[in-house]
């Protein structure tokens, strides 16, 4: 990697960055046929429908958790959530089937709005809990991308649409989510090995992960 891709690796991951995905993500998933949100999402015990469900109320979680003026520094704000099924996702959110995949998406594009101005607009001395780690603004920020691009991709493969997210934010947040990443592969390719989902040549494939949520020194 050149000193000047490093570098722009190392940059701050932002709410601009986390706003393109969200933009991108909605795109790319509107694309797919109306009648195949009941299929498996990839690599996932839950349907198409699901995991988008799950990851709108990622993005309203996430939000949630730097909007109190202390925010939470040992759970979650502790909104009810549960399963609609056995084996679905545990969450808050959910769009109104009857909307169908239009109004899906359009769940999942507010909630994605809903983060991107937390992310804006939260102080940068905020820190507020989740499981791995403690983290600011950026770090949320960081979180919801992550979240984004790879259930795109579980959800691109089980639709039939294409995904490819940008490299610059996929290098931006794997420097802030992931530091002990490798620094010289794809950095797409890179996040989907991070994230358990892809393979790097050299390395064995994850069976376990995790980020760290907190600031980077």
């Amino acid at each position: 990697m050149s000193a000047a891709s490093a570098a722009s690796a190392a940059a701050p991951v932002t709410a601009d960055d986390l706003e393109q995905i969200v933009r991108l993500a909605v795109r790319a998933l509107a694309e797919a046929p109306a009648d195949a949100w009941a299929r498996p999402a990839a690599g996932l015990e839950w349907d198409c429908w699901e995991t988008a469900e799950h990851l709108a109320d990622d993005f309203f979680a996430y939000a949630a958790q730097i909007g109190p003026a202390a925010p939470p520094l040992d759970r979650y704000v502790p909104f009810a959530a549960d399963a609609a099924r056995p084996g679905a996702p545990v969450q808050t959110l959910r769009a109104d089937r009857a909307a169908g995949p239009a109004g899906l998406l359009q769940v999942l594009e507010a909630s994605g709005a809903l983060l991107v101005a937390m992310v804006r607009t939260a102080d940068p001395a905020t820190r507020a809990w989740h499981p791995m780690g403690t983290a600011d603004p950026e770090g949320w920020a960081a979180m919801g991308i992550v979240e984004a691009v790879v259930h795109t991709h579980d959800l691109a493969a089980g639709l039939g649409v294409d995904w490819q997210p940008p490299a610059g934010i996929c290098a931006r947040t794997l420097h802030r989510l992931f530091p002990d990443a490798p620094r010289d592969t794809d950095p797409w390719a890179t996040l989907l090995w991070a994230t358990g989902r892809g393979t790097l040549p050299g390395r064995d494939r994850l069976t376990a992960w995790r980020w760290y949520a907190q600031p980077r020194p």
